[in-house]
């Protein structure tokens, strides 16, 4: 991918001083302000079950009615009441001008045509055009903007649209949400030999169909987003166990808004278990820990108001300062921007690699 990073992010130090920084920030949800938007790259015969039958996606958290004027910063909703992040001048204002974003990475939150349990035709359709529009609507409007492929739930259609649209030069990644199924079956790796093919890597990300792990039985919304890190260990112990990283060494995968905490607890777990039971899955060739510091990478978000000394014990529990990508998440109320990310008192290259270098690397720019 041979797009330019010429822009600066001034950080300003504990000190007052003035450095100059890039950032590229790995989590930006664009929206869509209704389904119509999909009718103009909808096949014909698709058109009618939104135009005429009303059809909207199925969000299944079961705190959504309560959150759904709730989970985006207020001042995100344009003035016309559209749904946030769905104003491109705004979020380019609120965003990409006023934190001088090098890059920001669309992830979308349109997600329910790879979680689809059913009806997988039209969730192939819905896929492709919400990629369409992502591209007309949001990539040709700015070049710092990268984009996120958006695919079905079904291998082989998935890959199709791997094939189709990874040649766009600001298609960044393959994006496959977090539902209540395990992305490292072999079912689905015909999907990351698609995307190991084109270079491309993936990102993962919860949806809006994740239940709690091990069962629905949550009562609040505080519950369910503090067992939010226990879905990314599932999906990345999946990706290790059924031997992806085997199949594609290349092959890079982002775990995005799952925090990073919890990452040194499961190499070493990890790494136990693998020691003592490793000949129940022999494809597996490395240890554990060695694919996290290979091929998974981590973002910021949500940030948890670490202190220095509290952030630098887990990096060096990682054993690796490239695994932690910066992410901000707008235009949700838990929106960190970079000058709050991050403690003031952490090496400047430590500093440079999260907000920019890692991702860098992470997308190939």
């Amino acid at each position: 991918m041979s797009i330019q990073n010429d822009v600066n992010i001034v950080g300003e130090l504990s000190s007052g001083t003035k450095r100059q920084t890039k950032i590229i920030d790995t989590d930006v949800h664009h929206e869509i302000r209704s389904t119509k938007d999909l009718l103009p790259y909808l096949p014909d015969q698709w058109k009618r079950y939104i135009a005429e039958y009303g059809w909207v996606p199925e969000r299944a958290i079961p705190f959504n009615q309560i959150r759904k004027n709730t989970k985006y910063r207020m001042d995100s909703i344009p003035e016309d009441g559209a749904t946030p992040g769905s104003n491109f001048q705004l979020l380019k204002e609120q965003l990409l001008d006023k934190h001088e974003m090098t890059h920001a990475v669309l992830t979308g939150w349109f997600y329910e045509a790879t979680v689809a349990k059913g009806w997988y035709e039209f969730a192939v359709a819905r896929a492709s055009a919400y990629n369409d529009y992502t591209v007309e609507h949001w990539l040709e409007k700015d070049k710092r903007l990268l984009g996120s492929i958006t695919i079905p739930r079904d291998p082989q259609a998935a890959v199709r649209e791997i094939d189709r649209m990874a040649a766009h030069p600001q298609m960044a990644q393959v994006m496959l949400p977090i539902g209540d199924f395990a992305w490292g079956d072999p079912y689905f790796h015909p999907i990351f030999e698609a995307a190991n093919r084109h270079g491309l890597p993936i990102a993962m990300h919860l949806s809006a169909s994740i239940t709690a792990q091990g069962g629905d039985f949550l009562r609040y919304y505080v519950a369910w987003r503090s067992l939010h890190p226990q879905a990314y260990m599932t999906q990345t112990i999946s990706l290790i166990t059924n031997g992806v990283f085997d199949k594609f060494p290349d092959l890079k995968v982002a775990l995005v808004e799952g925090g990073f905490e919890w990452v040194p607890f499961m190499m070493h777990r990890m790494d136990s278990a693998y020691k003592a039971l490793r000949q129940e899955t022999p494809w597996v060739k490395r240890m554990p820990s060695d694919y996290f510091r290979d091929n998974l990478r981590f973002t910021t978000q949500p940030w948890d108001d670490l202190t220095a000394k509290e952030f630098l014990n887990i990096i060096d529990m990682m054993g690796s300062e490239d695994m932690i990508m910066y992410a901000s998440d707008y235009p949700h109320w838990d929106f960190d921007p970079p000058e709050r990310t991050l403690p003031q008192q952490i090496p400047d290259s430590l500093r440079q690699k999260i907000f920019f270098e890692n991702a860098r690397n992470f997308y190939r720019l």
